[in-house]
């Protein structure tokens, strides 16, 4: 195969700033297409594809789309019919195609490791990246979070396997071509995709019957999902300590340096997949010894004025709120747990206000935000706000306290003169806060 087998192919990204669709766009890229796309503002992500030549633009016209008969025009599921340049790659009658059609070729051309599980895939995925990367195999890699080994969210490699996620949002972990699939947990989170747990796991069995290989966590309802060879893992002999862990993989101690016995989990799902891949194992335990994280998930950013350690994690859903709070417990820092969190869609909030309520209530003292919207609208979720998970937290929270901060100016107001030393301020959600973690940090 030619090593820039999509020379003269031209591609527009319509959100091409997004965590996927930015990590594509470099990749076809690489691969030799020529590559634009714009996205509703400026962003790290589209200064980061300017500087490989991609012309990436802030803010949607019609007139963005280049001219020519042969421009394909790849959307990310956040853009609306009605975006002008979808709408005008329509009019000309150029190709339009969903992400998942693109993510289809992509696996196409090499050997697919592709995680799927609604929690964990960003984190797995880039162990597996960084083990393979780290036993020489030169993976490609396709990660909806920065692969902190490395600085980015996508590289081709030039080695035989590529890394990737495989998403259930919107069902686009059926387009992939995967040999080795690895299945975290099943859970129901996007409940605009899915009207039961039943329709997901109907999609996770078609994923799983999809590839010769599976890595799925040993429970027995995930094992049922899966007809064929498969590998059954599991942590264990763990002891969690300092930030990290120890743990028993094929008879060798493991060593990890990011905390939480869910990471363990992933860690173990990362090394099955490496050694189907072909990764020594050995090499494997070596590598996995140096990970040390992926974007947004438990990313430490600094401590506040007062001392507190400051902590970004990308966690939108009760179970990876409850998991990032244990997390925190095992960091041994002599101060209190808070949770910031911010509600990621209202649709979300609007049917486990309960739940994120108990799961924050594991905190010592608890702030929400109101609700990230994304592509939702207010108007369709009326009396849905982010004071729904605080009252319900503060009822599970025992007479912990429990703050509803609507805004990010009167968090930080609140927050940043009770933050005391030794503590761990966990600022959580899919949305930008972000944001507001970085300002708590002292400058």
């Amino acid at each position: 195969m030619s090593e820039r087998p999509w020379s003269g192919r031209r591609l527009h990204f319509v959100g091409i700033g997004g965590a996927g669709m930015s990590g594509w766009a470099r990749a076809a890229a690489e691969l030799g297409a020529t590559v634009s796309g714009t996205d509703r503002a400026d962003s790290p992500a589209l200064e980061r594809l300017r500087a490989l030549g991609i012309d990436a633009r802030a803010g949607h016209g019609a007139g963005n789309v280049p001219a020519g008969d042969d421009v394909e025009v790849v959307v990310s599921t956040a853009v609306p019919p009605g975006n002008p340049e979808r709408v005008a790659a329509a009019e000309r009658g150029l190709r339009v195609m969903p992400r998942a059609e693109l993510l289809g070729e992509l696996t196409a051309l090499r050997r697919v490791i592709a995680v799927a599980g609604a929690h964990g895939k960003t984190t797995t995925t880039s162990m597996a990246a960084h083990v393979l990367l780290g036993a020489g195999l030169d993976p490609g890699y396709l990660i909806g979070g920065e692969l902190r080994t490395t600085g980015t969210n996508a590289a081709w490699g030039s080695g035989e396997w590529l890394v990737v996620e495989a998403d259930e949002s919107d069902r686009s972990m059926l387009a992939l071509h995967v040999d080795v699939a690895v299945l975290t947990n099943v859970e129901l989170d996007h409940h605009a995709t899915f009207g039961s747990l039943a329709e997901l796991e109907a999609d996770v069995r078609t994923f799983l019957a999809g590839a010769p290989l599976a890595v799925i966590w040993d429970r027995p309802e995930l094992l049922a999902l899966r007809s064929g060879p498969v590998v059954a893992y599991e942590a264990r002999d763990v002891a969690l300590a300092g930030g990290g862990s120890r743990f028993t993989w094929r008879g060798r101690e493991v060593v990890l340096a990011v905390p939480g016995l869910h990471n363990a989990r992933n860690a173990v799902a990362a090394l099955e997949a490496a050694a189907l891949a072909g990764a020594g194992e050995d090499a494997a335990v070596a590598a996995i010894a140096t990970f040390r994280g992926a974007g947004r998930r438990f990313e430490r950013l600094g401590e506040s004025a007062s001392g507190a350690l400051v902590v970004d994690d990308y966690a939108h859903h009760p179970t990876e709120v409850a998991a990032t709070i244990d997390a925190a417990r095992t960091l041994g820092r002599p101060g209190r747990v808070w949770a910031v969190f911010q509600p990621h869609l209202f649709s979300r909030t609007e049917r486990l206000a309960r739940e994120f309520g108990a799961a924050l209530a594991r905190a010592d003292a608890i702030a929400v935000l109101d609700v990230y919207p994304a592509r939702e609208h207010a108007e369709d979720f009326p009396g849905v706000t982010g004071r729904l998970v605080a009252e319900a937290a503060a009822d599970a929270a025992g007479g912990r306290p429990v703050y509803w901060l609507p805004g990010f100016a009167d968090a930080e107001r609140v927050l940043a003169p009770r933050l005391g030393p030794g503590d761990v301020a966990l600022v959580l959600g899919a949305g930008d806060v972000d944001r507001l973690g970085r300002a708590l940090v002292e400058p």
